[in-house]
């Protein structure tokens, strides 16, 4: 369960343009005080001991660290906007379901998180800075970092004006669609819950399954993003039940559908009700974590729109075409489990579709 849980909550901090900048701004707030620290516990003159570290008085590493600060936010606001751009634009020529592709772009969160990062960093640095000739103070080392923060978002910069470029082009987009569907079916075929069925293990369904089952029906609505396929043969296995899934990730459940036929209705209670349901990790959107045809569904999106008139781009849903044979060609040579699932005891728990 922890492991499905964790899955969820990543894809939801990945595709979030906040996760990482935050973690490059403590970053960069720690490395503020730690250079502020070391400047003040060092006496002695840094500029004399090492020609690389940067000597100026106090009103030039002032004007220094307002340039880069000023500078910083000019070019994060314009990385924005134009990553909004890309955005729109995608939304518009390949379908909003891409948005999260673009979303989980690890560059442009890095690219942002650069350039507040650096801000943040001078802005604390520049507060330091006294010039009472009693009780000035000027951290050299603290600026030279803010040097080198201001260099590094100047190669960030040129990398993302190349990454912005690169990564609307139609065949890019493809292509990294088609790498999701891959890297899906490497983890999702084959997967099993407990032992996969065999040649000496009967197909042992009660006769009167049908009959007596008991369904389990959801408390919330929303897409099945993920199913906790250990957490209900641990059920199972503990109830002695045989439990039977009625949906699998990617279908929209409502709230009072079935989630699972449970065949032992006497065992049935709030709490085994409560387990089964959370056993399903329901969302507002559909995601790629044990989803296949999600990624089926935004080549095919890519290809509609590109046959609209339009667009009128028929080249663009011939690659669709390419891709989608490239990648289906790698599901057939997996194995697809059995939907019939047996316990360490060889007997029949759980009856799930793959």
């Amino acid at each position: 369960m922890k492991q499905t849980k964790f899955g969820k909550l990543w894809d939801l901090l990945h595709s979030s343009f906040w996760f990482v900048p935050t973690l490059m701004v403590v970053l960069a707030i720690a490395l503020s005080f730690l250079t502020i620290q070391l400047d003040q516990r060092l006496k002695t003159d840094l500029t004399g001991q090492f020609g690389w570290v940067y000597s100026v008085g106090p009103n030039g590493s002032r004007a220094i660290l307002s340039t880069i600060a000023g500078s910083m936010v000019t070019v994060a606001t314009t990385a924005f906007s134009i990553t909004i751009v890309a955005l729109q634009l995608a939304s518009s020529q390949f379908g909003p379901r891409l948005l999260r592709n673009f979303m989980q772009d690890t560059g442009n969160q890095i690219v942002l998180g650069t350039f507040i990062s650096t801000f943040v960093y001078s802005l604390l640095v520049l507060r330091t800075i006294n010039g009472v000739d009693e009780k000035e103070f000027v951290p050299h080392l603290a600026v030279t970092w803010g040097l080198v923060l201001a260099l590094a978002s100047i190669g960030v910069l040129i990398y993302f004006i190349h990454h912005s470029a690169s990564s609307i082009q139609v065949d890019q987009v493809i292509t990294v669609v088609g790498r999701e569907l891959d890297d899906a079916t490497d983890r999702l075929f084959p997967h099993k819950i407990g032992r996969g069925v065999s040649k000496d293990l009967p197909l042992d369904i009660p006769a009167n399954f049908e009959r007596d089952v008991y369904p389990i029906k959801a408390t919330n609505s929303g897409y099945i993003q993920a199913v906790n396929d250990d957490q209900l043969m641990q059920i199972a296995t503990e109830n002695n039940l045989l439990l039977r899934v009625q949906n699998c990730p990617g279908n929209f459940i409502v709230q009072g559908n079935e989630l699972v036929l449970v065949f032992g209705r006497e065992r049935v209670n709030k709490t085994l009700t409560k387990n089964i349901n959370d056993a399903f990790i329901l969302g507002l959107q559909r995601t790629k974590q044990q989803d296949l045809e999600f990624s089926i569904n935004q080549l095919v999106e890519i290809a509609v729109r590109a046959l609209s008139p339009g667009i009128n781009d028929p080249f663009t849903a011939i690659r669709c075409i390419d891709q989608l044979s490239a990648s289906l060609c790698h599901l057939a040579q997996r194995e697809i489990p059995s939907p019939y699932r047996y316990d360490n005891n060889d007997k029949l728990r759980v009856i799930a579709e793959p």
